[in-house]
């Protein structure tokens, strides 16, 4: 090999430049972690109902570490994502000194039984909240269902004084509705849309109806529905 200048300068031709490039990297890893690229400024953007000052202030000093350069976004993601009323985050670097964070947050639709709230896409979340929503009960993958069941049904309700306070599920898909006022709707489980707009139709064109006391509805017949009063049966 000795008797080879051809290769003898290719060799040190190679290790001339794998040291220049080692030295570069560590210049560059060195100028980057000098604290001359402060971040200043972190700016989260969203319409934000209940993530509040106190809750960033918190995830800006436990988990925003580095510079301008340095500081690990996905980290910083993940961090925020924590944020119970967080339903998606996204962060990026915006020159010359500044992290920008978009958070969405949820939207809160319902109440999930006891154990966790409901939002306007059908996902379960974990919050505290003291809102008045209505509840919903059914099978563990039905919660989209529920979610689209309930913005469709109180949309057709609008017409009436009868809100929604618990709406149900069953296993079989047959939809029940509880009314604010304590009354029972059975809606069964084909065409639930369509019977309940035939007894809002009714509803408010038979006076008798709208002011009678009846506290149960029966929407699963073919052609009508049967009521039960309070008092007076059905």
């Amino acid at each position: 090999m000795w008797h080879k200048p051809t290769l003898l300068n290719w060799i040190a031709n190679l290790l001339f430049s794998l040291v220049a490039v080692m030295l570069l990297y560590a210049l560059l890893f060195v100028v980057l972690h000098l604290p001359v690229f402060p971040v200043k400024h972190v700016q989260v953007e969203g319409n934000l109902d209940h993530v509040n000052h106190e809750q960033i202030q918190l995830i800006v000093s436990k988990y925003l570490k580095g510079n301008f350069y340095t500081l690990d976004l996905q980290r910083t993601r993940t961090a925020f994502e924590k944020l119970p009323w967080a339903r998606k985050v996204s962060v990026r670097r915006q020159w010359p000194d500044t992290i920008v964070v978009q958070v969405e947050e949820h939207q809160a639709l319902g109440r999930w039984g006891g154990i966790a709230l409901v939002n306007r896409h059908g996902e379960l979340f974990q919050a505290a909240s003291d809102e008045q929503l209505p509840v919903f009960y059914g099978p563990g993958d039905a919660v989209k269902e529920l979610a689209q069941g309930y913005v469709s049904f109180a949309q057709i309700l609008a017409k009436t004084p009868l809100q929604i306070q618990q709406l149900s599920l069953s296993s079989r898909r047959a939809w029940e509705i509880k009314t604010a006022d304590q009354r029972q709707m059975m809606l069964g489980r084909e065409t639930a849309r369509q019977r309940l707009q035939q007894f809002v139709a009714a509803y408010s064109q038979q006076q008798t109806i709208a002011e009678s006391d009846w506290r149960y509805a029966d929407l699963r017949y073919p052609n009508g529905f049967a009521l039960r009063m309070a008092r007076n049966g059905a």
